[in-house]
């Protein structure tokens, strides 16, 4: 029998059924590689990029090892965005169609009283560790009969700083657990993780890192700046392109061209951090039934995206580093598939901005010439260039870099500056920068990279945030940051559940029963 067939796999019947559904047939290498050694109860460290089949690598053995009826969950997946921990427990559900074992996804955005009912049939869980660490403290979700954990996309956790969560969420599972760790790259604080919390581990190498660029054809296309919108137009024209993913750097720019492409006939919807949770599922849901061709995202939504049959990615805005470049092109040439991605380039200053990319990733692209567009009508952008928009925003993330509000820290105004959001929990309460990124990023859906300074004090924190991050995190009903719920005010503005102060003191009580902040561990369980 064929050693790369995963009906050469010692899996059960029930699994291998499940593969035979799904149309799975030959095993990618990550996969040739991972499943024996889980299935010998090894600890790995797998390097691979997205598109590679990782979720099949850790998710067969996860599911074979689960056994139906047993109280608590025995597989813990944790991943760094809610669209990515939606696909992968929409995957381990299919795995785990024929043994009829429970999935539950957690993440932040949903309903928690919903999540806590789930939970209680749980075997396995997929979820984010912003909402994983609040099961844990509200004491709706218990570890101590976890068998496997999976660290899926280790490094974007670690940048959107969930390191101390990942850290915290390891110490409540048995010793005796079996870890995986996946990620694109290894940073020194992923390979201390590994250091610290697996056991001997087996490190496999699925590909050099990268995606797999040799199932892509990548090309880059210049434009005139004023003529994008047509660019795009001539290329689906060009190239019979049917099914399309669209990458843009601002949330402005994916409303406005998804605007003009509909006008101009092309069934285009808008995807990023600005939409609740609820409308980026069906928005997802829709794309991979079919009933919207184009999709039009930020870099915020790139992880989380996995459908099948898209023939291009689009990036009609230069990715801002070889990372994003390396994860919007990942979306096409899936599973061995082909693929084509082009990126538009407008002026010589994009032009060096493509070297870097070529530079970084040892990618070829070809130059592709799209036709006809001299003649083409001049992008109107509604009192907005593209460029311009380009600029500003490249304008905000410096300053963000160099923690300098931007104007006068305090006010928002059209070109999209910061506002300072304080909330009234400290270093009093145990809260670091990392625990109030988890809850924009978590609760608030602000982008990462969109967060500027935050500075802790003793009993209140602040922190900038674009306007919109702001109104969406005054707008939560008990919001969160750690375990307390916090009273948050922006320009003099406040809002707060009515029964917010009686679980803040509550709350507070507890912490100081000997504990160490923010767990229900014993003190001397921290490292």
């Amino acid at each position: 029998m064929d050693s790369s067939s995963f009906a050469a796999l010692p899996l059960s019947p029930e699994v291998l059924r499940a593969v035979e559904d799904m149309g799975f047939t030959q095993m990618t290498e990550i996969q040739q590689k991972a499943i024996p050694a889980v299935l010998d109860k090894r600890d790995v460290i797998g390097r691979s990029s997205t598109g590679t089949g990782k979720t099949a690598a850790f998710g067969l053995p996860a599911v074979e090892l689960c056994e139906s009826g047993q109280a608590g969950p025995q597989v813990l997946i944790l991943l760094p965005t809610r669209e990515l921990a939606l696909q992968v427990c929409e995957e381990m559900q299919k795995f785990s169609r024929y043994k009829e074992l429970c999935v539950v996804p957690v993440y932040g955005g949903a309903s928690i009283i919903s999540q806590i009912n789930d939970l209680k049939y749980a075997e396995v869980v997929v979820g984010t560790p912003g909402r994983v660490i609040d099961h844990l403290h509200r004491g709706t979700m218990t570890l101590d009969h976890v068998k496997m954990v999976v660290l899926d996309e280790a490094d974007e956790m670690l940048d959107m700083g969930f390191l101390d969560d990942m850290k915290a969420i390891l110490r409540r599972t048995p010793k005796n657990r079996q870890t995986l760790l996946f990620s694109a790259t290894m940073p020194t604080a992923i390979l201390r993780l590994t250091e610290r919390f697996l056991r001997d581990p087996l490190f496999i190498e699925g590909d050099d890192g990268q995606t797999a660029f040799h199932l892509i054809s990548q090309y880059y296309c210049e434009v005139p700046v004023k003529r994008k919108m047509s660019a795009v137009i001539r290329l689906f024209e060009m190239e019979d392109i049917t099914r399309a993913l669209i990458f843009c750097n601002t949330k402005r720019m994916v409303d406005v061209l998804t605007a003009s492409l509909r006008r101009r006939g092309l069934l285009a919807t808008a995807l990023h951090g600005d939409m609740r949770q609820s409308a980026r599922t069906k928005i997802m849901q829709d794309f991979k039934a079919g009933k919207v061709n184009v999709l039009i995202a930020t870099d915020v939504a790139a992880r989380g995206i996995d459908a099948s049959g898209v023939e291009a990615i689009i990036n009609y805005d230069m990715p801002q580093d070889t990372e994003y470049y390396t994860h919007r092109i990942g979306r096409t040439g899936r599973a061995g598939r082909l693929g084509a991605a082009y990126t538009l380039v407008a002026g010589h200053g994009e032009l060096f901005d493509l070297a870097a990319i070529v530079e970084s990733t040892g990618a070829q692209l070809d130059a592709f010439v799209i036709a006809g567009l001299e003649d083409a009508e001049a992008d109107t952008l509604q009192g907005m260039s593209e460029g311009s928009d380009r600029r500003s925003e490249r304008s905000g993330r410096s300053r963000r870099r160099s923690g300098a509000p931007a104007s006068d820290g305090k006010k928002a105004d059209s070109r999209g500056d910061l506002v300072e959001l304080t909330l009234d929990v400290g270093s009093e309460h145990g809260v670091a920068p990392n625990h109030i990124i988890t809850a924009l990023t978590e609760e608030g859906r602000v982008k990462r990279s969109d967060i500027g300074k935050i500075t802790i004090g003793s009993e209140t924190s602040t922190v900038l945030v674009p306007a919109d991050g702001a109104r969406a995190m005054l707008a939560l009903e008990a919001p969160i940051v750690k375990d307390f719920v916090v009273t948050l005010s922006c320009d003099g503005v406040r809002t707060e559940s009515a029964d917010a102060p009686k679980k803040r003191r509550r709350r507070r009580r507890r912490k100081k029963s000997g504990g160490a902040p923010g767990t229900n561990e014993p003190a001397d369980a921290q490292e």
